[in-house]
């Protein structure tokens, strides 16, 4: 009888010792601990040293004031042109008033997942499938907005709402591959054709500049020549005019006409001679060897340039 009232006493004391040691309390940095007295909640224990009052005060929440990076499981949503699609992400957000997460909600993590995952099924059943792939971003900011108004009775602000996977069937990827292969197909054929384009342009681009630079050429070739035979007669025919009025000056000088008349017979004696060659049959007139007729002539030239 005496060993149960010894181990009750003793049972008795380590109960009250370890009530007055749990009594002592040392919060960590960004967390906090709601305190309930008799059942109501009392105070909001911030990070450091606490001194509670044993069989009184209890400990009855515990929260972290960091942001919470929770992830929101794979779920299946159905698009507007009825296609499945397997979505899941990440909700961040962090505890901005203890005591409402504590009374305000049984278990606020649980309710920003759900209404994270019933405000993705109801946002994707307004869209098609190919616009899902597009409007993350969008949709990522209608759910932070939709939990953010949700949240704020809770104590809680939600950050941010990231898409991590929108996995649609196998089929419609296989589709979707095929779609891309074909258009991808058509765009290399395009940029082909293009290009055969653009080389057949630049080709004959080339072409008709080098035509119009050898023609360009030969008219600057043609004016030049032109120029040159102009100069060549005007220089000719300034050279002959200038010895015609040589000739002229001499004729009427003393003893010139006796000058021409030598000069004449003596040019006409050579040609004469290269005609009377080897081998050559020339037909002459009967009186071409009649130097008097010639010397005639001469002189009737003579005299009527005298006139």
């Amino acid at each position: 009888m005496d060993f149960f009232v010894y181990g009750f006493w003793a049972a008795f004391i380590l109960f009250v010792a370890f009530k007055f040691i749990t009594s002592i309390r040392i919060v960590p940095t960004r967390e906090v601990l709601i305190v309930e007295r008799f059942g109501k909640y009392n105070a909001t224990l911030e990070a450091g040293f606490h001194l509670l009052i044993p069989f009184i005060d209890r400990v009855s929440y515990k929260h972290t004031l960091k942001e919470q990076a929770i992830e929101v499981q794979p779920q299946i949503c159905i698009t507007r042109d009825n296609v499945q699609v397997k979505v899941d992400g990440i909700l961040y957000l962090v505890v901005l008033d203890p005591q409402k997460a504590s009374y305000g909600i049984d278990d606020y993590v649980y309710a920003a997942v759900q209404l994270a995952q019933t405000t993705m099924r109801a946002i994707i059943g307004t869209m098609d499938l190919d616009k899902t792939f597009e409007a993350r971003a969008n949709m990522n900011q209608k759910i932070v907005d939709i939990l953010d108004q949700a949240s704020e009775s809770w104590g809680v602000r939600v950050n941010r709402y990231e898409i991590q996977n929108l996995t649609p069937p196998k089929t419609v990827i296989e589709s979707m591959e095929k779609q891309k292969n074909s258009e991808l197909k058509k765009r290399a054929e395009i940029s082909l054709s293009e290009g055969d384009r653009n080389s057949r342009i630049n080709r004959s681009q080339g072409l008709m500049q080098e035509a119009i630079n050898k023609s360009e050429g030969e008219k600057q070739k043609w004016i030049n020549e032109s120029e040159g035979k102009a100069k060549e007669i005007l220089a000719i025919a300034e050279a002959t005019a200038k010895s015609i009025r040589k000739i002229a000056e001499s004729i009427s000088m003393k003893g010139g006409k006796d000058a021409v008349r030598l000069q004449v017979s003596e040019r006409y004696i050579s040609q004469l001679k290269k005609l009377a060659k080897e081998n050559s049959d020339v037909i002459v007139p009967l009186d071409i060897t009649s130097m008097e007729s010639v010397t005639a002539s001469i002189e009737n030239f003579l005299n009527k340039t005298d006139r």
